[in-house]
């Protein structure tokens, strides 16, 4: 399964926070927890969700479609606004079906956007739904090589790649982080190099990874598999240069998760 793949999926899940913590000086992670996630797929890698948050004051409604295709978002637009929930995309960190909980990462930068002024006002028992989108990392089966990398929002995906890569695989990881002590534990294989890129104030987003990226350079780019992710520059600038380097664009994931100048 792959990014184009996510409208086949149709597992909605309506469930609660169980908990909050600030694991780190700009990430709040939250667990949700309820009997649903029993039928939400384990699809590990990137693996992605369309969250939906509850409306800032007065009810939210989460009869949802199940599918977020044309049909399917047209009904979530003709739900009344004052009920409808906020739609956001977001990354499992890490999913216990047994214990029926999934964390979820927030990058928390000041009180701008919806996502993140729900983060620090929510409380154990709050209701949000999710709609299962499978994963966005396909790599070819004769891949001799992972190159990875993203901005803080990207981290969660790269990290729950990392932990489900074979764990003879090869590679190189980068995570750019505003703090150096944003930095978290990864089970990355002992054979994919991940290094933590802290950014300089004031340098754009993403900025710091995608240098990274365009330093890097390689002899068998044919057998090459990359995910980019994070601020809208990097993933797209960061497959110009791999393609340009001889690496089939088809052998490139990338995506962005959010745009410089937007709330998100």
């Amino acid at each position: 399964m792959s990014f184009k793949d996510s409208k086949k999926h149709t597992t909605l899940c309506v469930v609660d926070v169980v908990g909050t913590e600030r694991i780190s000086p700009n990430i709040i992670r939250v667990t949700l927890g309820g009997d649903q996630l029993q039928q939400l797929p384990n699809h590990g890698f990137d693996h992605w969700f369309r969250l939906f948050l509850p409306q800032e004051q007065g009810e939210t409604s989460f009869d949802l479609p199940n599918r977020i295709d044309t049909i399917g978002y047209l009904k979530y637009l003709r739900m009344p606004s004052a009920t409808r929930p906020h739609l956001r995309n977001y990354t499992v960190r890490e999913f216990r079906p047994q214990a029926r909980e999934l964390d979820i990462d927030f990058v928390v930068h000041g009180d701008e956007g919806i996502a993140t002024r729900w983060v620090q006002r929510t409380k154990q028992g709050d209701t949000v739904a999710l709609l299962d989108q499978g994963r966005g990392y396909d790599f070819e089966p004769d891949t001799t090589y992972h190159l990875l990398a993203g901005d803080e929002t990207a981290l969660p995906a790269i990290a729950g790649i990392l932990r489900d890569l074979p764990r003879d695989a090869t590679g190189l990881a980068l995570i750019e982080i505003p703090d150096p002590a944003d930095a978290q534990p990864v089970d990355a294989p002992t054979g994919v190099q991940l290094r933590w890129l802290a950014r300089e104030s004031p340098a754009r987003p993403g900025a710091t990874a995608l240098a990274a990226v365009q330093a890097w350079t390689t002899d068998t780019p044919a057998t090459v598999s990359a995910y980019f992710a994070g601020e809208q520059n990097l993933p797209t600038t960061a497959r110009r240069h791999l393609v340009d380097a001889g690496v089939p664009k088809r052998r490139i994931t990338f995506t962005g998760y959010w745009k410089l100048g937007r709330s998100h």
